[in-house]
């Protein structure tokens, strides 16, 4: 299972990456495997301001559709329209095409309340 360390991470099994005050979402590796096959990315809150945990889109597997928790609160600012056409890069890499949202964070104290590498392994353990 590939848990990158320079990432954090949600108990809901969302990845973020930090880059000054925006940030990019996805979902782990290990959620896409317990998923299965995605067929579908939906994301319909982009140009909206959520707070932290609130559902974003959702993400259809052949198995089960399932809610995506925003792991910070701000504002998303970009989709990632590859998904549109290729859902299964979600997939095949899920920490590089295919990542979900940009998000303006509006709280970076948040930042302390997510998971590390080391932590997001042991609660998938």
């Amino acid at each position: 299972m590939n848990i990158p360390a320079e990432l954090k991470y949600t108990k809901d099994h969302e990845w973020i990456k930090i880059e000054g005050d925006t940030a990019t979402v996805g979902i782990t590796d290990f959620a896409q495997g317990e998923l299965g096959d995605i067929v579908y990315v939906e994301v319909e809150t982009v140009d909206e301001t959520l707070d932290q945990e609130e559902v974003f889109g959702t993400v259809e597997a052949v198995k089960t559709v399932s809610d995506l928790f925003l792991p910070l609160a701000g504002e998303i600012i970009e989709f990632n329209e590859k998904l549109e056409d290729e859902p299964e890069l979600v997939n095949s890499d899920p920490y590089g095409d295919g990542w979900m949202i940009k998000i303006k964070f509006s709280d970076a104290s948040q930042i302390d309340g997510l998971l590390s590498a080391d932590a997001y392994k042991d609660l998938v353990a």
